[in-house]
């Protein structure tokens, strides 16, 4: 092909609609009951004047990216907002260039520009991935490729710039042998308030909509044979819950893995250290700890990159997530022990496939298994989860965490014709039950050949933007 195209963003609309959980979702000590969900449709140019649209969603979760406990829900969805309103500020102002110079010209002022607005990173990383999304989109559109096509070729122009400790590896090899495949695995999270089994749900607390209420429940309806268990930082009531959930696993699936998720909610390496001892030293979970594949952000933010985890990391490999706060998080995890770090639509495409070569060039430079993971619970059916299925194919990742579907129900929210649009275009991912579009999980396996085919970023469908509300200035 010829040189990646150059571009211009000319025009963005923002638009949202609410998403009412049909369960509640406890992570760390916020749970989450209701939420916003933000559409973003922008509009990019070439140099002789030719156009596409490109399109991007996400939820907008309160008390994840900024958990400070004097902040509302509201307060969450503003920082949001504001982010990506900074975000397309910049873009639009940064002229003329591929898509990804569009974005490292930007990227570190707009991380300055949001902490002077006492934004954090991850804040500020939030309208930034949505905006790159858009644009990636609409480039895919002008150019009349999928998002794999467009990758391997690097028609966004990826290179080193924002990440210099990659100079010297062939970004452009590396890209190229980039292969999505056609399904994965769920990864069903267990949050704190789940009820284990069946049994455990009052009778007047059922919801009785033919959906699964339980972990056991969505066991038998799914298949699943990959977990990630949220744990809560209190050691005795860790282990009883965990001894509940492993007798459910144990006896319904002869192997399967298990990821641990701390949200932040320990104080240190050695807090996490003594409950993975207590795991290890408890009969109950004998097969449920050698299933662990590894340990999610167990220690806050504010502390994670004070001292070195080498320690707990021989018990079990350790990701951040909650400290991936820009580009530069995953060099300095590496200097402490941490070996992973997750891969989030919300954090960064870009960020991601930089993130995903640096695995490749750290692990074969030491000899290390430096790894990624797919993380995200809160992606919605539509265009949000088929972005981030098709980001997480991209980068090779083999099981992703997967259930806003169980939380949610299904497209709930879409207009009727958007969701039976989706679903004729994307069979394989979705199937329709009692007149909702839901994801489709069979064999504890998602189905996303028509995600990885799509024309553009994962999605051959738009959302019905006439349905939505205009997003607030």
């Amino acid at each position: 092909m010829t040189e990646p195209l150059k571009i211009r963003l000319v025009e963005a609309e923002t638009f949202e609609r609410p998403v009412q959980l049909r369960l509640p979702f406890r992570f760390g000590a916020a749970t989450l009951r209701e939420a916003r969900q933000i559409f973003l449709r922008v509009r990019i140019e070439d140099a002789r004047g030719s156009s596409a649209s490109g399109m991007a969603a996400e939820l907008m979760v309160p008390k994840w990216f900024d958990k400070s406990p004097e902040l509302s829900n509201a307060d969450n969805e503003n920082q949001l907002r504001r982010s990506l309103a900074l975000a397309l500020d910049a873009l639009k102002c940064a002229g003329l260039g591929t898509a990804f110079s569009l974005h490292a010209a930007v990227e570190a002022a707009h991380h300055a520009r949001a902490a002077a607005e006492t934004l954090n990173g991850l804040v500020a990383s939030f309208g930034l991935a949505l905006a790159n999304r858009a644009v990636l989109d609409a480039l895919c559109r002008l150019e009349g490729l999928t998002v794999a096509q467009a990758i391997r070729a690097n028609r966004p122009g990826i290179d080193a710039s924002t990440a210099p400790d990659l100079v010297g590896f062939h970004l452009p090899d590396f890209l190229s042998r980039l292969a999505p495949a056609e399904s994965l695995a769920a990864r069903h999270t267990v949050g704190l308030v789940d009820a284990v089994r069946a049994s455990d749900i009052a009778a007047a607390d059922r919801l009785n909509d033919g959906l699964p209420e339980s972990f056991e429940d969505a066991i038998d309806a799914y298949g699943l044979t990959f977990f990630k268990v949220k744990v809560s930082g209190v050691p005795d009531a860790d282990i009883d819950r965990l001894c509940r959930i492993a007798a459910v696993i144990d006896t319904k699936m002869p192997t399967y893995s298990v990821t641990l998720d701390g949200n932040e909610q320990f104080t240190s390496a050695e807090a996490v250290a003594d409950l993975l001892t207590r795991i290890q030293a408890e009969p109950r979970l004998a097969r449920f700890a050698a299933s662990i594949l590894f340990v999610e952000q167990p220690i806050a933010r504010a502390h994670a990159f004070e001292k070195p985890v080498r320690a707990l990391a021989a018990f079990k490999p350790v990701e951040i997530d909650e400290s991936d706060a820009d580009i530069d998080a995953f060099v300095t995890a590496r200097r402490l022990g941490y070996t992973g770090i997750s891969s989030k639509s919300c954090k960064g495409f870009y960020r991601s496939l930089l993130n995903r070569a640096r695995v490749a060039k750290w692990s074969a430079d030491e000899g290390t298994a430096y790894f990624m993971s797919a993380e995200d619970l809160t992606t919605q059916g539509g265009l949000a989860v088929q972005e981030d299925l098709a980001l997480a194919s991209l980068i090779g990742m083999t099981h992703i965490e997967r259930n806003g579907h169980h939380y949610v129900d299904g497209m709930a929210g879409a207009p009727e014709a958007e969701q039976a649009a989706f679903a004729r275009a994307h069979s394989d991912l979705y199937a329709v039950r009692d007149g909702r579009t839901r994801l489709k999980i069979e064999g504890g396996r998602i189905a996303i050949g028509s995600v990885v085919g799509a024309i553009g970023l994962g999605s051959s469908v738009e959302p019905d933007w006439s349905a939505m509300e205009t997003s607030p200035k």
